[in-house]
């Protein structure tokens, strides 16, 4: 009888032994356990993984731009506006000014219409009709009015961007002889308008508050129309600074 011989698998070759390394027993790094109650967390600076959009990419070069570079007069006189106690002030007298809503406009017109109604039932002379006084706001209607010396006071914000739509007014409020003032933001002016933003505001006539009125056109000529206008200089970046220390302590050291 003849043995039938089973295939015999091939013979995998010999792995070579891994020679592990003896490690010093102070040396060895101990594996550290960031569970609940165990080794604290270390601190991520997470703004170094994250891709900011464009539109803050370019606020923030612009901010840096606008320290860096030297301002002419006409764009260095929006970067000191009116201070806080007197624009607070200035506020609270123009909030009697503030224009009427589409409602209160209507209910208005309504109540007009019925007195003009019962006038003609009884044959009365007709009323003059005129619109309340209220403050003016938009670029073209305010420029229209400073040009047809209709304003007696004007509010302009400081935060338009892009600024030249606005660079002009100031000095067009000069040759015309009307008191303006350069206010911080231009949400506060449009909660006045009742809108959300609004670049400029003029007022044509004061009869609330006219004598507080009439102090604030002063204030506002010593503060703006008054001086001459200057130039601002450019602030020093942190390397700057960081090498006028470092020449300081040199000067010192050699003293």
């Amino acid at each position: 009888m003849v043995k039938k011989i089973k295939n015999a698998e091939p013979q995998k070759p010999k792995q070579k032994e891994k020679i592990k390394e003896v490690k010093h027993p102070l040396c060895q790094p101990n594996q550290k356990n960031f569970r609940f109650g165990n080794d604290i967390r270390p601190r991520i600076v997470k703004s170094r993984f994250v891709k900011f959009p464009r539109y803050v990419q370019l606020q923030r070069q612009k901010r840096i731009l606008m320290k860096r570079l030297k301002c002419p007069p006409a764009l260095a006189q929006f970067f000191d506006p009116l201070d806080k106690e007197t624009t607070r002030k200035v506020y609270k007298v123009l909030e009697k000014y503030t224009p009427e809503t589409k409602k209160e406009k209507k209910e208005r017109l309504q109540n007009e219409a019925k007195e003009q109604a019962k006038d003609k039932k009884n044959k009365k002379e007709k009323k003059d009709g005129k619109k309340p006084v209220t403050l003016k706001c938009g670029l073209n209607h305010v420029t229209y009015l400073v040009e047809q010396k209709r304003a007696k006071l004007v509010l302009i914000a400081a935060d338009v961007d892009p600024i030249e739509t606005v660079v002009f007014l100031p000095s067009l409020c000069k040759t015309m002889d009307i008191p303006y003032a350069i206010v911080a933001s231009k949400e506060r002016l449009g909660h006045l308008a009742n809108k959300k933003t609004c670049t400029c505001l003029a007022l044509t006539d004061f009869k609330d508050n006219a004598a507080d009125l009439e102090n604030f056109c002063k204030i506002f000529r010593e503060r703006f129309q008054g001086p001459p206008a200057h130039s601002r200089k450019p602030e020093k970046g942190i390397k700057g600074i960081m090498k006028e220390k470092k020449a300081e302590k040199e000067l010192n050291a050699k003293k």
